[in-house]
């Protein structure tokens, strides 16, 4: 039997042809792209992509195939996997597997290109033009809500508290917006004994730990508005780390504004500049929306490609946050002594 062709359909009608080599179907979503070189199964794990169809910048993906422990959470969360050169059977095993779309042979260069230019847009993977020709798949993409608004962190988060590790010298509660896996065995490696909790977690529960931790998480964090009192709650009352999602949410809690980046920030080679110190570190990164500056607060980290907000300190509040992934997984460990000194500190 012949590949079936397949396409990626952008909002604006941009049309990206390629070979099918996953499952079948049409996965709708925000096209988006990475730059990380390796991690491509960490990547569709992470529940930060969710509703998102990813496009790797790295010219073969796929090629040193798959292993469980790679998971970052129990599934994929990336509706679609778009490449230049599939690696290897077994990644595209594993997508058909897992019920995702994977194309080949898309001009990952092109498609990048554009959607640095025009931003990240609504879009469609199809498996096999001839179920969805893309005269009809137009309307529906147009169709779909944006990523501005959208709150998505119920539909990742764990639906009960559960204990991580039951170890360590210091208790620290971890609130899953769509956490990592990898932040949690940081964690347990740095000496912290871990519960993750559901994103509704009340502030009074989280109040009795040594430490919490803010994850990271999919989505608009504006319309998060429960989410953002609780943290606001929280405040002075017990050392707080946010990542990611959960700096936005720390950064909305003590009066900041959050945007949406045109196309994000997403990979494992971002230059942040640490401000106390001058140290410049190489960072792992996925996020659409980022904190507004402000005058009254100086960011304590900011991004070397556009200057956003990439970290807070708020020492009388007791919280501080980054915007990237100190965990790093997949990436650079530059940033991994951010979870080792916090959960030192938290040992008194």
């Amino acid at each position: 039997m012949s590949p079936k062709r397949g396409y990626l359909l952008l909002e604006d009608g941009t049309v990206f042809h390629g070979r099918s080599v996953a499952a079948p179907g049409a996965a709708f979503g925000e096209a988006v792209f990475t730059t990380a070189m390796s991690g491509y199964q960490e990547t569709v794990t992470d529940p930060s992509y969710a509703e998102q169809l990813v496009c790797f910048t790295a010219p073969m993906v796929g090629n040193y195939g798959v292993a469980d422990e790679r998971d970052e959470s129990g599934r994929p969360h990336a509706r679609a996997a778009l490449m230049r050169q599939l690696g290897g059977r077994e990644w595209a095993d594993w997508l058909t597997e897992h019920g995702l779309v994977g194309l080949e042979e898309i001009d990952t260069r092109a498609l990048v290109l554009k959607l640095r230019d025009a931003g990240a847009m609504r879009a469609v993977a199809v498996a096999d033009e001839a179920e969805l020709p893309v005269e009809d798949a137009l309307e529906q993409v147009r169709a779909q809500p944006s990523m501005e608004g959208q709150a998505l962190v119920a539909d990742v988060s764990t639906p009960e508290p559960y204990v991580f590790a039951k170890e360590g010298a210091v208790r620290v509660a971890l609130v899953d917006y769509g956490t990592k896996r990898s932040i949690s065995r940081r964690l347990a490696h740095a000496g912290a004994a871990v519960t993750v909790f559901p994103h509704s977690a009340q502030p009074d529960e989280l109040a009795e730990f040594d430490g919490v931790v803010l994850s990271n998480g999919p989505g608009d964090p504006e319309p998060l508005a429960a989410e953002v009192e609780a943290v606001r709650r929280l405040l002075g009352r017990v050392p707080i780390l946010g990542i990611c999602l959960g700096h936005q949410l720390l950064g909305l809690a003590t009066g900041h504004r959050t945007f949406k980046l045109p196309f994000g920030h997403r990979g494992a080679n971002h230059p942040v500049l640490d401000r106390r110190t001058g140290r410049v570190l190489v960072t792992s990164q996925n996020h659409g929306f980022a904190v507004e500056p402000s005058e009254d607060r100086e960011a304590t980290h900011v991004s070397l490609y556009d200057g956003t907000v990439e970290g807070f300190d708020f020492p009388e509040l007791r919280a501080r946050s980054v915007q990237f992934h100190p965990e790093a997984g997949p990436g650079p460990h530059d940033a991994w002594p951010i979870l080792e000194s916090w959960v030192e500190e938290l040992r008194g």
